[in-house]
């Protein structure tokens, strides 16, 4: 390889560049100035109709300095250090406008795209937010959009960077939380990339000479800030862009661009996983009675590692080809529980699929580096990594402290120090040295007769039913307290078809009685409604609970094939378009009918199908209304009708 600043091996490379860059101040200048310093090698690739652009990390480190003299020449009357905001989604523009912020000497707050636009909104009071720099959003500060933002003729090389970097999560009461972190936090998390470079051979593989990471995680959450941008950054290698979320665009990116590594959340690892099995038992009888037995002989070789992994490579080629190829070299997942017959996919088919652990308080703290399938697919989250020390309450709770650790916290407008030792409230347990997480604690239900209900424990035996697309057990407060409720979706034709939804519940009631629980759940709830929406990321208990109380998850029975409650001409004609976009027959489209979720619709079948309304009812629709997605026919119909009676 030729991109390893003229060492021969990577380790050489990462344990000298590692130096220089300890023997600096530690300031976010340094930072810069270490991410850069390969100019050669290139940053960025994305697809530009038929040819991949590719841009260097000279040239954008050029960029970046000269769109730091414009957004100084923009902020004339904005004091040093002063918080200026980014509202941004990923792209090579996301990464120079974050770095010019910081060189035009701002501290920066990188806003969550996924949190309601109030919660931004908020944001921006709390912080005394004097500028934003959007692709889109408007905001009630001074707001720059990010086309605007172009290079100067000549570059803002004066030095004073910006001292703080600020990280949202959602909270509570319309508020988020924000995490604040200096260049000192950075240091200690580029330490920890070194042990993971020097204790995992995996994950420093190149393919062809080049490791590219997919730029899926936004770069505004703590896991795509860490373990995607500086991890990977700091070293120089190559991020490539990811256009829109759809299926095929996912797959022929990582294709096209030989990716060699992929950090996602579990929803996407499901996903993939059920999609793959799904076009493996098209295939026939034959070919999945095959799959089942490679599969069983991967299980038995587990205890053998290079073994095992001679076996996957020969045995599942086509099955990676079919998935996404055989450039890939190292995979993460994190953010919440992935489901054990999913890592052990993966990691049986000659994928290496890691599990993860961080919160935006934290940071990145800990990865599974193991070798042995055995111990991937088991579900730990590994050792700690140098920096960072675990130790259990006497609830059971993981509490965590680090050097990487955010300095503050503000919540509802309220800065405060992190506790030295943070309590992440997620219940754990070490073993062999090696730790696991077992579900939060605040999502675990007290049953009736006084038992603890881990939700962890319980939903994957429900998800594992024909016809479930998901489960969630939770509390519902009542007239007479709080019941332990589990909410199941399932697959609208088969709660339209006569006795689906019966048939159902009768297999959810064996699943509950096989597990000695069908005197513990109060009350099961089967419904046609999504339980994670098209913004969500992962599920969400709380929110489900609280969507359930509001009504906004509609149990089975009532919510009908067709909605006879608004069926009129309007309703029908946005059933017609939802049918046509998606090629679903109309007689399937009902009211709490999901474009994305229950239709498949992409992104892009999404933008092209808003037009279709504005020609129907001459209302420009947009992406979203009050903060609210809209992705139901329910939604639609709401915000049509309102629009037609303004």
């Amino acid at each position: 390889m030729n991109n390893l600043g003229g060492y021969k091996r990577i380790d050489d490379f990462v344990r000298a560049k590692l130096d220089r860059y300890e023997n600096m101040d530690r300031s976010f200048a340094s930072l810069f100035e270490m991410m850069f310093s390969e100019r050669d090698n290139v940053m960025y690739e994305r697809s530009v109709g038929y040819r991949i652009e590719k841009t260097t990390y000279g040239e954008s480190r050029d960029r970046i300095l000269r769109k730091a003299r414009t957004l100084r020449d923009r902020l004339p009357a904005l004091p040093r250090d002063d918080v200026v905001a980014l509202c941004m989604d990923n792209s090579l523009e996301w990464i120079e406008a974050f770095w010019a912020i910081l060189c035009a000497g701002f501290r920066v707050v990188l806003f969550n795209l996924r949190l309601d636009p109030a919660v931004l909104r908020r944001t921006i009071t709390d912080l005394n937010v004097r500028a934003v720099v959007s692709d889109g959003m408007e905001f009630p500060v001074t707001t720059i959009p990010s086309e605007d933002l172009v290079p100067a003729d000549t570059p803002l090389e004066d030095g004073t960077f910006g001292t703080e970097l600020m990280v949202m999560s959602s909270g509570t009461s319309g508020s988020a939380k924000v995490c604040s972190y200096t260049a000192e936090e950075f240091l200690w998390l580029v330490r920890d990339s070194f042990d993971i470079v020097r204790s995992c051979r995996q994950i420093k593989k190149h393919y062809e000479g080049e490791l590219k990471l997919l730029t899926f995680l936004p770069f505004y959450h703590i896991f795509g800030l860490v373990a995607v941008y500086i991890w990977f950054g700091f070293f120089s290698r190559t991020f490539v862009h990811l256009g829109d979320m759809s299926p095929s665009t996912i797959l022929n990116t990582i294709r096209r661009h030989k990716v060699t590594h992929i950090f996602a959340v579990p929803l996407f690892w499901n996903k993939v996983y059920e999609q793959a099995i799904a076009g493996i038992r098209d295939r026939g009888d034959r070919t999945w009675k095959k799959f089942e037995k490679g599969l069983s002989l991967a299980h038995k070789l587990e205890g053998l590692p290079l073994l095992h992994d001679v076996f996957c490579r020969a045995a599942f080629r086509e099955v990676r080809d079919n998935l996404f190829g055989g450039s890939i070299r190292f995979m993460i997942t994190g953010g919440s529980e992935v489901r054990g017959e999913v890592m052990a996919f993966f990691n049986s088919i000659g994928y290496r699929l890691a599990n993860g652990y961080g919160m935006t308080e934290i940071g990145i703290t800990s990865v599974e580096l193991s070798g042995k399938p055995r111990t991937l697919i088991s579900g730990s989250i590994g050792r700690p990594l140098p920096s960072v020390e675990y130790r259990l309450n006497g609830e059971g709770e993981l509490q965590v402290r680090g050097k990487a650790a955010c300095r503050t916290i503000t919540e509802q407008g309220v800065r405060r120090d992190r506790e030295e030792w943070y309590d992440t409230h997620d219940l754990a347990e070490c073993r062999k040295g090696r730790w696991y997480i077992l579900g939060r604690r605040d999502d675990v239900v007290i049953s009736p007769s006084g038992e603890n209900l881990n939700p962890n424990l319980i939903e994957p035996s429900v998800r594992r039913l024909p016809g479930v697309t998901e489960a969630c057990l939770c509390g519902i407060r009542g007239g007479d307290g709080v019941k332990p409720t589990l909410i199941v979706s399932a697959d609208r034709r088969l709660l339209m078809r006569e006795g689906g939804c019966e048939e159902l519940r009768a297999d959810v009631a064996k699943a509950l009685n096989d597990m000695s629980l069908g005197t513990q759940i109060a009350s099961v709830v089967v419904t046609a409604d999504p339980l994670i929406r098209a913004s969500d990321i992962k599920l969400n208990r709380r929110a489900v609970a609280k969507r359930y109380a509001e009504g906004g998850i509609r149990a089975a029975e009532t919510a009908g094939p067709s909605g006879t409650d608004r069926d009129d001409a309007v309703m029908a004609r946005i059933r017609a378009i939802f049918a046509e976009a998606l090629n679903h027959p109309v007689e399937e489209i009902t009211d709490g009918y999901d474009f994305f979720l229950d239709g498949g619709g992409t992104s892009l079948d999404y933008l092209a199908v808003l037009p279709e309304f504005e020609k129907a009812f001459s209302v420009a629709v947009p992406v979203s209304a009050d903060g609210k997605s809209l992705s139901r026919v329910a939604d639609f119909y709401d915000f049509i009708k309102d629009a037609l009676n303004a």
